[in-house]
């Protein structure tokens, strides 16, 4: 089956999840996801059969709200997203900008369903108060209801009978993997003090996630980490640590958008970080190969 998504986030692993799916151990007890978000990873897994069961977890509570009622209660769902997506047409604009402020208010799944459907490049945006901040998309109406309607039933088919669902920090959530498990993640940004990305309710600090990891180091974790990558020269992010013995792998995902606006073909490489257990596990040592400290600092000078 092709696999469905309903939450039509903008920087979505969905185009990636194949290439994801190739460094999962033989057998996954539980798939967490501690930064969720459209949890492409999970439906992908759910769908070529790669894990027995599945956490989604995010920060951003409505969006796990979203999640429980698209994976048990999908036929409300998608009743009320009809309900909406009808009674847009008279006035598009004007009734997104009503649902917008009703759901900061209320912060029902449905309200943020049409919400996500409609808004700009499907990207989310929140002001410092945490609302929802993101404008229409004016040029378009969101998913059909027929089609949602499809992507929702089809996400419950996967999900249903084997998913917890937390809104917890990611600290807590890895916690309660164990040596039979995978965790993979994608964090939302690299923080540094001050510094706050609009698209997410809270950052991700650097030194707090390394720690995370070298605490699952220790525990035999199995984890995967989608964290940085470059644009033909240029780095972007911070390069984890030497120290967490981390295998790094780039993926390929294309010519990027920018490169394409601008009539450039510089190719976007995703990197991912194996964990030395699943390292240790995969032994495919033609595969996979880590790039020194030395080959990633020659690419950052190059980049500056």
């Amino acid at each position: 089956m092709s696999t469905p998504h309903p939450i039509p986030y903008q920087g979505s692993k969905r185009n990636l999840a194949d290439d994801i799916l190739r460094y999962f151990p033989a057998k996954v007890e539980t798939l967490h996801e501690p930064f969720a978000g459209s949890a492409a990873i999970s439906l992908a897994a759910a769908a070529h059969k790669r894990a027995n069961r599945f956490h989604i977890n995010d920060l951003n509570k409505p969006l796990v709200d979203l999640w429980r009622a698209i994976v048990k209660a999908p036929e409300k769902l998608a009743a009320e997203y009809n309900v909406l997506w009808t009674a847009q047409l008279d006035d598009p604009k004007a009734f997104y900008k009503k649902i917008r402020d009703e759901f900061n208010l209320m912060g029902k799944p449905d309200y943020f369903l049409y919400l996500l459907a409609r808004c700009v490049k499907a990207s989310v945006r929140y002001n410092a108060n945490g609302e929802f901040n993101q404008s229409p998309d004016n040029r378009r109406r969101g998913m059909t209801p027929a089609t949602m309607r499809d992507q929702l039933f089809g996400a419950s088919y996967l999900l249903k009978g084997k998913t917890t669902f937390s809104s917890k920090n990611y600290r807590d959530v890895v916690l309660s993997a164990n040596r039979d498990d995978l965790v993979y993640m994608d964090p939302p940004y690299q923080g540094v003090c001050g510094n706050r990305d609009t698209r997410y309710l809270a950052s991700v600090q650097f030194c707090e996630f390394v720690e995370v990891l070298e605490q699952l180091n220790s525990r035999g974790i199995k984890y995967i980490v989608s964290y940085d990558g470059r644009t033909g020269k240029k780095v972007h992010g911070r390069l984890l640590p030497e120290n967490l013995k981390l295998t790094h792998i780039e993926i390929d995902a294309g010519r990027s958008t920018q490169a394409t606006l601008l009539g450039r073909d510089d190719a976007t490489y995703e990197s991912l970080y194996l964990s030395p257990s699943l390292s240790d596990e995969l032994k495919k040592p033609s595969m996979i190969r880590r790039l020194t400290q030395s080959e990633q600092l020659s690419l950052l000078e190059a980049s500056t």
